[in-house]
């Protein structure tokens, strides 16, 4: 019985395949808009040629993204599908010459390989899950990033407090701090005792109170430097992530320090 293999090129606005015989001869060549209707006719052809009931074997380089249309049209018509990374396309191209060579690529790895894989359909519980955890790694992502950037400022302006926190112990506590508290005068019209009462009440672990005590016992045995780097008034003006009023308002000049410092 003939054979076809049909091999897809994906991309997010429009996917190229290539269609080969069992001799790798190619029988058909299109470039496609990523659209149902177009694909639906693309598959109708594709199928068409298959005459007398010949197998039709898919191949394609994507497994999401803009190739999830394509995928499902697949297998809801019944169809052998298999991936084909592009990595293994890339390192086997070098091999092929001609236009659409990435399609013509996929479909001849597809006849001559044995060890690919099917893809099958997704059911709505792999889905939610894959939808749930891609958005709590979002979320992840963007706490870290801000934590980075809070850190890198801070290290220009306060390096002590910056060198105080304990993040293996909670990633939490410099935020927390910093909705109140932003700058070194700030901290010194607090005080000591103030403060740790302060982040015990915010659920900071005790571990961060007492390396935060002996930082600065360790900044009194050097001794305060009174001076201001530039841009610390901004730093102290600017909102910070659940800002409220359980700190002082930054920027309310009428409780600030006519002095600065200490600055580590």
């Amino acid at each position: 019985m003939p054979e076809l293999w049909a091999g897809t090129d994906a991309g997010q606005a429009e996917h190229h395949c290539t269609v080969i015989d069992a001799e790798g001869a190619k029988v058909l060549s299109r470039r496609v808009p990523n659209n149902e209707d177009e694909l639906l006719r693309l598959l109708g052809d594709v199928l068409d040629m298959a005459d007398d009931g010949a197998l039709v074997t898919s191949a394609v380089d994507l497994n999401a993204g803009g190739a999830a249309l394509w995928i499902a049209l697949l297998v809801n018509h019944g169809q052998w599908l298999f991936y084909i990374p592009g990595r293994t396309v890339h390192h086997a191209s070098g091999s092929y010459r001609g236009d659409g060579k990435d399609a013509f690529v996929i479909a001849d790895q597809a006849r001559m390989r044995r060890d690919l894989q099917p893809l099958l359909e997704t059911s709505e519980i792999a889905v939610d899950l894959k939808i749930l955890t891609a958005r709590r790694m979002d979320l992840s992502t963007d706490r870290t990033r801000a934590i980075n950037r809070l850190r890198a400022q801070m290290l220009e302006y306060f390096p002590a407090l910056e060198r105080a926190f304990d993040y293996s112990t909670s990633k939490t506590a410099l935020i927390l701090l910093l909705t109140g508290y932003q700058t070194p005068a700030a901290l010194r019209r607090i005080g000591r005792a103030r403060l740790t009462a302060w982040l015990k009440n915010h659920g900071v672990p005790h571990t961060q109170h007492g390396q935060e005590r002996r930082r600065r016992r360790g900044d009194r045995r050097r001794g305060p430097v009174h001076r201001c780097p530039r841009g610390e008034d901004r730093r102290e003006d600017a909102p910070y992530p659940g800002e409220g009023g359980d700190g002082p308002r930054s920027g309310d000049r009428r409780t600030r320090s006519p002095h600065r410092g200490p600055v580590s």
